[in-house]
């Protein structure tokens, strides 16, 4: 110990930090904020080498006062217990001698307590000491279980929470999607109510006119009867066809894309998505060759007691028809196709949004499949299969698909055709090992 601080004393620390700080707070003002921070950590380096020495020496002096049965030495080692763990993260000189304070203050009144001797009142003094320690660390280590547990339950209340937000957020968009589907379907339902009284009064205003002329038996022609003059339909049969094939590609290239950016949103396998949006193309095409056939019987059925001319009724029907496209009940056909997806194995949906997301490419695809059906030949979508041979001639690969495999595993555009000739075509993802 006397070495210890003997070397302290030669070395004249404290006179070194003296010089040391005098100088610093004569430059403070005059160095940049780094320099100042860097003198300052030189000090506490310094402070700290200093009381690791004094705490050697504490340390000798408590252990050199053990034997000494007197008060001083049990007095030391009680310090020395009461301060060991502490030293080890505290390093302030006041607090070093709040703790001393204390000491010297037991140390006084142990000596003027009558009765019994200091030794056994010193150890029982410590072992309590050491019991309320011990109490204090168990009371303590309860305490951050307890902030531990508070903890993992805020996280998880916090997690729960935004889950909450997400699925909130979500159905407010479904929401919002509804919302202008209804908006449409109002102006839809608006649009077909002004026609539908425009059509009424053109049929009061046909019914009102005069009765035809009876038949003459003059050999003159007959002025009620039809020339063998092509009908509307005949005459706009290669411009109407030209442009539902223009519509076809541009629905393909603007409508389809909107609708597979739709469905992303809600599905995120690409492959089910382009799925979903083929089947809606092909079931629309189905539920629009339905819906006009049985528009072509109704209209034959009405047609057929007061047709007369040259013209065949069929044409007369055809004729009909292609003059009132917008009597067509596209919703009708929309339910239809709806209700076929549904039932669909191929495809699925999240159980909180309906096939009614994409009603309005739906309508337009039956829209255009029941005019097509008015052409001569009508135009129709090829027959596919998943896991068919590939064919260059009816559709080209994706751009992921696997170039040098010969089957199609789901096809994301079909293939229009004429007959027998294909007029556009369609779109498929190939892959080996595609069944």
């Amino acid at each position: 110990m006397a070495d210890t601080l003997r070397r302290l004393v030669n070395t004249s620390a404290y006179s070194v930090l003296q010089e040391k700080l005098e100088a610093w707070y004569k430059d403070y003002h005059l160095v940049s904020c780094d320099q100042n921070l860097n003198r300052c950590c030189e000090l506490v380096e310094l402070t700290s080498k200093v009381q690791g020495q004094l705490f050697t020496i504490l340390s000798l002096t408590a252990r050199e006062g053990v034997p000494n049965p007197g008060p001083g030495g049990l007095v030391s080692s009680w310090l020395l217990f009461q301060l060991s763990p502490k030293l080890v993260n505290w390093t302030n000189e006041a607090l070093i001698r709040s703790l001393i304070g204390p000491v010297k203050q037991f140390s006084v009144q142990l000596e003027q307590k009558p009765g019994g001797t200091k030794f056994e009142k010193v150890v029982k003094i410590l072992a309590d000491g050491e019991f309320e320690l011990n109490d204090m660390k168990n009371r303590s280590a309860t305490t951050l279980l307890a902030s531990e547990d508070e903890i993992l339950q805020l996280k998880a209340d916090l997690r729960a929470s935004r889950d909450q937000a997400d699925m909130y957020k979500r159905k407010l968009d479904v929401l919002d999607d509804f919302e202008r589907q209804i908006r449409m379907l109002k102006d839809e339902v608006s649009y077909l109510t002004a026609e539908k009284s425009l059509l009424q009064d053109r049929i009061t205003r046909s019914r009102s006119s005069s009765p035809l002329p009876r038949r003459s038996r003059s050999p003159s022609p007959l002025p009620f009867l039809r020339s063998d003059s092509p009908t509307r339909a005949q005459l706009t049969n290669a411009s109407r066809h030209s442009r539902l094939v223009t519509h076809f590609t541009d629905i393909y290239a603007n409508e389809r894309l909107d609708a597979q950016n739709l469905l992303s949103r809600y599905i995120y396998d690409l492959e089910m998505v382009q799925r979903i949006i083929f089947i809606s193309t092909v079931e629309s095409f189905h539920a629009a060759k339905m819906a006009f056939r049985q528009f072509k019987l109704r209209v034959r059925k009405t047609l057929s007691p007061t047709h007369i001319g040259q013209e065949s009724l069929d044409d007369a029907v055809l004729d009909y028809i292609v003059r009132n496209l917008d009597l067509y009940d596209v919703q009708s056909s929309i339910n239809d196709v709806i209700r076929a997806m549904n039932v669909n194995p191929k495809i699925s949906f999240p159980p909180e949004i309906d096939f009614i997301l994409i009603s309005s490419f739906i309508r337009e695809m039956c829209r255009l499949a029941f005019a097509m059906q008015t052409l001569e030949p009508p135009l129709d979508l090829a027959f596919t299969t998943d896991g068919e041979l590939y064919s260059e001639s009816k559709y080209r690969r994706s751009y992921d698909s696997e170039f040098t495999a010969p089957l199609v595993a789901y096809h994301v555009w079909p293939a229009l055709m004429e007959g027998n000739n294909v007029i556009v075509k369609g779109e498929a993802f190939t892959k080996r090992g595609a069944l």
